[in-house]
């Protein structure tokens, strides 16, 4: 009986306890199907901004910029990598901290130049807070970065030794000393130059990540969601030769420090396809130094002077009212012209056409211009207008000006004004645009659109691909070309140019000597060009130099400050050979001619492993890597001192090669 009792008890309250289970098995199964119904008629969005916005954010990965080469494949501006690195010391076990902090801070101490033991005072109260992303250190380069990451702790990786790696990219340029201005740049609020120009190709597509919380200013970055790469932009080639661009920048600096001028410009065009090798402009600072900041030859327009006696003559050529046998009476060298008065710096007497452009008679430009347009100036201004110098020119570099004439409709117009057209002034006009009407005379008068792109690659391949575009099929006829190319030939030879005059180089071209902001009071100011192509009979470049406000006691005609910097340029980018130049010539601080041409080496990767390219030529070597589908990162200028991937090591396409060249 007593046994019995003691199975009902223990009976009832095994049953109490499961009756009690099963109540609070059900009052949690009632509480899970209540908060599934909250759920569901929850906002996600609050959700999502009560937990995941506030301890996870969506990052961006910068896409590289693509690199920015000149037309032989020299790099003018490029993306280089740079290592942040991070430690995250709740990830380092205490037995791999203690048995190798010792040999870490002392290669941290060799490498930063710091006592050990700070770093060891810095790693230990930082351990002691379990900081998951403490900042080392920041903006290492690839050299650099693999140093690092081989140290002890270090070389477990991120998930054993909490060394964590962020990739910033940092835009550079290669050549700042001679194009810093042209070559531009683009911070995504203000944008210039040639970066500027093409940047919707050289900017690529950026990518995403996770980044966690870690405190109130701290996020890491995460593995386990999904990465958007990003993609990198595409590669540009322009058009400008860098061995040319530097013999244009050493020749107008020299020029401008010798007699102490403002600024200057220089444009170097090819006359086959329009596309522009040199684009210098050189502004002196407070310091005296010249630096590339503003580009002088799209962005100011000013009255030409002399230079634009050239396209006025052509047009009175062209119309068949002059020709060789043409003459002018430009008597003792001053003419009164509906009460202005014109004047030449030189003698008088009876000119014919060439002698005209090569003494750079304002009156006799005036006398002929008027003579023949003075009734109908709409005719000779037609000419302009088809030869597009009223037109805003359609190029890529941003900030180009519209030229401005004064014209009939003007009220500036008077009798008057069509003379001061004829040499020069009563118009303003940016200096491309007057070097691509040169370019078009010396092109057999065929007019081009001056180009700065060459090409675009991605990755190895041809994207795109520029052709010479025709602005104006035929400018004049065949014999007034002809005529105006043997005019500016003996204005060289014999005229206001012929302080430049070689028998080694056959060049032509138009002298010009502007007076400007004249209705001013206090010294007067000038601006000195030259203008022209070469070699004459069979034209190769076409060249504009222009410099402003040299300083007076020492010269500012054309023919004595700007010619001499086209002679040199001339000498230098035509002639292959240095014999055939004047020793005056060979006398440049930045370019040796006698080393310029490198040796024609060809890369090549056989069976997929890295070659060893370490001495040869980083602007030779760069492009054929890319071209065969590699991605090349580099530091410095010159020839590869070291290499990685080295010689022998297993590569695939799309491999990252990073290259050392010396500075």
């Amino acid at each position: 009986m007593q046994k019995q009792n003691e199975y009902d008890n223990k009976r009832k309250k095994t049953l109490r306890w499961g009756y009690l289970f099963a109540v609070v098995a059900l009052c949690v199964f009632v509480m899970f199907l209540a908060r599934i119904v909250v759920l569901q008629n929850t906002n996600v969005q609050e959700i999502k901004d009560d937990y995941i916005n506030k301890n996870y954010r969506e990052a961006t990965l910068k896409a590289a910029r693509g690199n920015l080469f000149a037309s032989d494949g020299s790099i003018l501006a490029t993306t280089v990598m740079r290592y942040d690195i991070y430690l995250d010391f709740k990830t380092m076990k205490d037995t791999v901290y203690s048995n190798n902090i010792g040999a870490l801070t002392d290669s941290l101490s060799k490498m930063f130049g710091k006592p050990r033991a700070e770093f060891r005072k810095r790693f230990d109260e930082q351990r002691a807070k379990k900081n998951q992303y403490y900042a080392l250190v920041k903006g290492l380069d690839f050299d650099e970065y693999d140093r690092i990451r081989k140290f002890p702790i270090f070389r477990r990786g991120k998930n054993k030794g909490g060394f964590i790696v962020d990739r910033n990219y940092k835009r550079e340029l290669a050549t700042s000393e001679i194009g810093a201005g042209t070559i531009g740049m683009d911070n995504g609020e203000y944008s210039s130059g040639l970066e500027g120009a093409f940047s919707k190709y050289l900017t690529g597509t950026n990518g995403k990540r996770l980044e966690q919380r870690i405190n109130s200013s701290q996020w890491k970055p995460i593995d386990f969601w999904k990465v958007q790469e990003p993609v990198d932009g595409q590669d540009v080639y322009t058009t400008l030769d860098l061995r040319i661009q530097d013999i244009a920048h050493s020749a107008l600096e020299k020029q401008l420090i010798n007699f102490e001028a403002k600024h200057g410009t220089v444009i170097v065009m090819e006359v086959a396809t329009g596309k522009v090798r040199a684009l210098v402009n050189l502004k002196r600072t407070e310091s005296g130094e010249y630096i590339d900041s503003y580009n002088y030859a799209l962005k100011d327009n000013i009255e030409p002077g002399s230079t634009f006696k050239t396209v006025s003559l052509l047009a009175a050529m062209d119309d068949g009212f002059i020709d060789e046998n043409t003459t002018v009476n430009v008597g003792n060298g001053v003419w009164v012209y509906a009460k202005q008065r014109i004047s030449d710096g030189h003698g008088g007497g009876t000119y014919d056409i060439s002698d005209v452009l090569a003494k750079s008679s304002n009156v006799g430009t005036a006398k002929l211009i008027t003579k023949y347009y003075a009734e109908k100036p709409q005719i000779f201004l037609d000419h302009l207008k088809r030869w597009k110098l009223f037109d805003k020119m359609d190029i890529e570099l941003p900030g180009i000006t519209k030229p401005r004439f004064v014209t009939p409709e003007s009220k500036r117009w008077n009798p008057a004004a069509l003379a001061s057209l004829g040499y020069g002034y009563a118009s303003n006009i940016n200096l491309l645009q007057l070097t691509t009407f040169y370019n078009g005379v010396a092109n057999g008068g065929k007019m081009l659109k001056p180009l700065f792109i060459d090409k675009i690659m991605k990755d190895g391949k041809l994207i795109y691909q520029a052709k010479p575009e025709v602005m104006v099929s035929k400018m004049a006829s065949e014999k007034a070309i002809k005529m105006m190319t043997n005019a500016l030939t003996k204005a060289v030879e014999k005229g206001t140019g012929k302080s430049i005059f070689t028998p080694n180089l056959k060049m032509a071209g138009k002298t010009g000597t502007a007076r400007f902001e004249y209705w001013l009071p206090g010294p007067m100011k000038y601006r000195a060009s030259f203008a022209g192509f070469y070699p004459a009979d069979n034209p190769k470049y076409t060249c504009y130099v222009m410099v402003s406000e040299p300083n007076t006691a020492k010269g500012f005609y054309g023919g004595t400050v700007a010619a001499p910097v086209f002679k040199e340029i001339a000498g230098k980018t035509f002639l292959k050979t240095p014999q055939n130049i004047e020793k005056e010539m060979l006398v440049d601080r930045k370019v040796n001619l006698n080393t310029m041409v490198d040796p024609n080496v060809k890369v090549t990767v056989e069976g997929k492993r890295m070659p060893n390219i370490v001495g040869l030529i980083g602007k030779n070597v760069i492009p054929q890597l890319e071209n065969l589908g590699y991605r090349v990162d580099y530091k410095g200028v010159g020839r590869i001192k070291d290499q990685f991937p080295t010689e022998g090591t297993m590569i695939s396409k799309n491999q990252r090669i990073y290259l050392s060249l010396q500075n």
